[in-house]
C-alpha cells in the first residue's frame, strides 16, 4: 500500500501542518476538479481546509447533513464529472446517491488502518486502548460500514507529533492533511482499491454521557486516556468536594515536580496519582487547577 514517509526529527506540529496547508496553493495546477464534499465536525473541517487550499481542487457543494442529499443528487446527475469526498459525515448514504458517483465511488476519508476500528469512533477509541501511532485510509464509500475497498492508507507514529500523548484536535489536523495530500495529487489517476479482509476488522460505538464518570479503581493511564478520547464529547467527569467538574486536561504524577503550588489529585487503581491541570465546575467557565482550588476548596 502507498505511504507517505516523513522524517521522524520532524515533529508534525499542528503549526506546521497549518502551515503547509496554506501554502498548498503554491502548487497550481492547469486543470480544476469539482467536488462535491460531505462531512462535519474537526475532520471535515480539516479536510475541507486542506482541498480548498489545495489550487487543484474546488468544491461547489458541501453536504453537511441528510437534508442536503437531494441537492447532492440534482448536482451530480447534472454534472457527472464532479468527485465525492467524504470525511466523518454521519449520515448513511444510500444506493441511489452511491451508484451515481460510480465507478470511482465516493472516496471516504477514515481516520484509521482499516479495516481496524471501523465505525463511529476510530480517534476516539484508538485512544482509549492507548494507541500512540495514528493511521487514516481513503476507501471507496460502500452501503456496508466502512467496508469499502482501499485506495491509500497511511501511519504517522507518535515522535511525529508534538508530544507523546498529543490533543485529538492535533491528531486530526495531522491525518486530514496527509491524507487530503494524497488525494488531491491523485484524484485523476487513483490506482485499482484494494479489498478489505472482513475477517481482520474491529469496530467501534458511539459513546454516551453514560460513559462520563471517572472510575478511580482503573490504572491512570486508562483515565488520561479517557480525558483525552472524551474531550469533545461526551467529556470526562468527576466529584471535587462538593463540585461536579468536567476533567478537560491531567497529567501523571512522576512525584518529580518541583511546583509548589497546590494540586489537585487523585490516586488511581494502579497507586498511581493523575494530577489535573484544567476542570470546569459544571455551569462554569473552565479554568486551572490553581484558579478552582484558591476559588473552590479554601
Amino acid at each position: 500500500m502507498n505511504s507517505t514517509k516523513m522524517a521522524t526529527s520532524n515533529r508534525l506540529t499542528m503549526t506546521h501542518v497549518s502551515k503547509i496547508i496554506l501554502n498548498c496553493s503554491a502548487m497550481n495546477k492547469v486543470k480544476q476538479n469539482k467536488i462535491i464534499f460531505f462531512g462535519n465536525g474537526p475532520l471535515a473541517d480539516f479536510t475541507k481546509q486542506c482541498i480548498e487550499n489545495s489550487g487543484t481542487c474546488e468544491i461547489v457543494f458541501h453536504a453537511k447533513n441528510k437534508a442536503d442529499l437531494d441537492e447532492v443528487k440534482r448536482l451530480k446527475s447534472a454534472t457527472p464529472s464532479l468527485f465525492g469526498i467524504l470525511a466523518s459525515f454521519g449520515v448513511i448514504i444510500k444506493s441511489d446517491i452511491l451508484e451515481l458517483f460510480e465507478p470511482i465511488g465516493i472516496l471516504n476519508i477514515h481516520p484509521s488502518l482499516l479495516p481496524k476500528y471501523r465505525g463511529a469512533s476510530p480517534i476516539e477509541s484508538a485512544i482509549l486502548n492507548g494507541d500512540q501511532d495514528f493511521s487514516v485510509s481513503v476507501m471507496k464509500l460502500v452501503k456496508a460500514m466502512d467496508a469499502g475497498p482501499i485506495y491509500y492508507q497511511t501511519t504517522i507514529k507518535s515522535d511525529e507529533f508534538s508530544s507523546a500523548y498529543p490533543a485529538k484536535s492535533e491528531i486530526y489536523q495531522a491525518l486530514s492533511f496527509r491524507a487530503t495530500t494524497w488525494l488531491v495529487e491523485h484524484l485523476n489517476s487513483l490506482p485499482t482499491p484494494i479489498p478489505q479482509n472482513d475477517k481482520e476488522a474491529t469496530y467501534t460505538s458511539k459513546f454516551d454521557t453514560s460513559m462520563s464518570q471517572l472510575d478511580l479503581k482503573k490504572p491512570a493511564m486508562n483515565l488520561l486516556n479517557q480525558i483525552r478520547a472524551f474531550q469533545n464529547f461526551p467529556k470526562s467527569k468527576i466529584k471535587i468536594g462538593d463540585h461536579e467538574c468536567i476533567i478537560l486536561e491531567a497529567h501523571l504524577d512522576t512525584k518529580t515536580e518541583t511546583d509548589n503550588r497546590a494540586k489537585i489529585k487523585f490516586t488511581c487503581g494502579d497507586n498511581q496519582n493523575i494530577i489535573i491541570d484544567r476542570l470546569q465546575p459544571l455551569g462554569r467557565k473552565p479554568m486551572d487547577a490553581n484558579s478552582f482550588y484558591n476559588g473552590y476548596m479554601k
